[in-house]
């Protein structure tokens, strides 16, 4: 089992940066695919990005292509997500989740999920 837990989110005006942090427990980390989702209020989740277990692959959203950039370090049991060039229409509640295997842009695919954390971008 992994357990998630996200942080790094919070208030920041449009054109700024962010990084989010994700912490998994468990020694299997390096073995599943990770990803990142966010969810807009009044909007259902979507996903945002996608690291492959071993780094080599990552996927983007078309909408936060070359803004964003997903990464891993299975040592320390983490993934990160650095958000660039922020724009309002990023305000979202972003979760962190764990893949087995699967399509890495759908949620069903997913078996854990952190809570998620609090990204705003004012105008």
């Amino acid at each position: 089992q992994v357990q998630l837990v996200e942080s790094g989110g919070g208030l920041m005006q449009a054109g700024g940066s962010l990084r989010l942090s994700c912490a998994a427990s468990g020694r299997t980390f390096s073995s599943y695919l990770m990803g990142w989702f966010r969810q807009a209020p009044g909007k259902e989740r979507e996903f945002v990005a996608a690291i492959s277990w071993s780094g080599g692959r990552r996927y983007y959203a078309d909408s936060v292509k070359g803004r964003f950039t997903i990464s891993r370090d299975n040592a320390k049991n983490t993934v990160s997500l650095q958000m660039n060039s922020l724009k309002p229409e990023d305000t979202a509640v972003y979760f962190c989740a764990a893949s087995a295997y699967g399509d890495y842009d759908r949620e069903s695919a997913y078996d854990y999920w952190g809570q998620g954390t609090q990204v705003t971008v004012s105008s």
